[in-house]
């Protein structure tokens, strides 16, 4: 028997045992995050220089793709070079850590989420509010306060998390810290305090998840209303990528934290895990830039800058800022 007092290091769960398959998933996970790396740079510094992008939606953008960035970059790192070295620790300050940085991280973009279906709701319902409702000192406020409520969420959940005593051995059941999985490890009843507080959290989650749902059922109203086809087509093409993004994120991850105990296996929290901590980092530029033009033509822009600039020094500042 052990307690949290005598842990030094927790062990991850492994996704192969044979020295083949840990490389593929090295290499694999590797892709993934360098795509997601490159997708969420690109948008970033897009929005960041174009100014043409320097309104709200593509503020709250910047701060989706900075949230994506640092979710992805807490638990793949960790895992690729468990997978390159052949181990399976983490520290126990390395595992405190990621559950507080992804919990940061993944409870600020559920935050940033149902900002920016605020903002597509005020720019197609109460267009000649926008400037008022969404001005630069409101986009500012309500970004602070999804970064905020972030970082006060995880506080609490991870103080409480790791003063529970641990007792039923070191090894998570997942590839990177997990608070379920960290619960799992308690030999005592009061974790069913923590429990408690996932459960207001759901509850919270659930409030959110009907706000982004109103909204978007108004938003569905208005453009069907809308007699022109361009008209239907920005509105859909401004709507339509944050509605995907919204719905991978939150199937996969209410999935993860509500599934049935009965058809909870290792394998199966590893593959959910997956779609919802890795996935939508790497797939939200695609989404984004995929029906967005404005998006695409500042990318485009930006790329050919980039390639004028190897040719012609200089020459990119200039372009790119006329």
């Amino acid at each position: 028997m052990s307690n949290s007092s005598s842990i030094t290091e927790f062990l991850l769960l492994a996704f192969a045992d044979t020295r083949q398959l840990q490389l593929l998933h090295f290499w694999l996970f590797l892709g993934i995050y360098l795509a997601a790396l490159l997708g969420n740079g690109l948008i970033i510094t897009a929005v960041a220089c174009d100014h043409r992008l320097h309104t709200p939606m593509y503020f709250f953008l910047l701060n989706l793709s900075l949230l994506d960035l640092g979710s992805i970059s807490t638990t793949v790192p960790k895992s690729m070079a468990n997978s390159l070295w052949d181990s399976r620790a983490i520290s126990y300050s390395g595992c405190t850590a990621q559950v507080f940085f992804f919990t940061f991280l993944f409870v600020a973009e559920y935050c940033v989420l149902t900002i920016m279906a605020y903002d597509r709701y005020v720019a197609i319902c109460q267009p000649l509010h926008y400037g008022t409702l969404l001005g630069s000192r409101a986009c500012v406020h309500m970004a602070a306060a999804a970064w905020g409520s972030g970082f006060l969420y995880a506080v609490l959940h991870t103080a409480n998390t790791f003063s529970l005593p641990l007792c039923q051995g070191n090894a998570v059941d997942q590839f990177f810290c997990e608070i379920p999985q960290i619960l799992k490890l308690s030999c005592s009843r009061s974790y069913l305090r923590e429990v408690g507080l996932l459960v207001l959290s759901a509850c919270l989650a659930f409030g959110c998840f009907v706000f982004i749902l109103f909204s978007y059922v108004q938003i569905f109203r208005v453009v069907l209303r809308i007699p022109s086809d361009q008209g239907r087509h920005k509105a859909f093409s401004m709507c339509l990528p944050h509605l995907a993004v919204v719905s991978l994120f939150i199937s996969t991850a209410t999935f993860a934290y509500l599934k049935p105990p009965s058809i909870s296996s290792p394998v199966l929290d590893l593959v959910v895990a997956v779609l919802y901590s890795v996935v939508p980092p790497a797939v939200n530029p695609l989404l984004y830039s995929m029906r967005n033009q404005e998006l695409k033509d500042a990318l485009r822009k930006m790329m050919n800058g980039c390639f004028s600039e190897t040719i012609f020094p200089g020459f990119f500042c200039r372009a790119f800022t006329m």
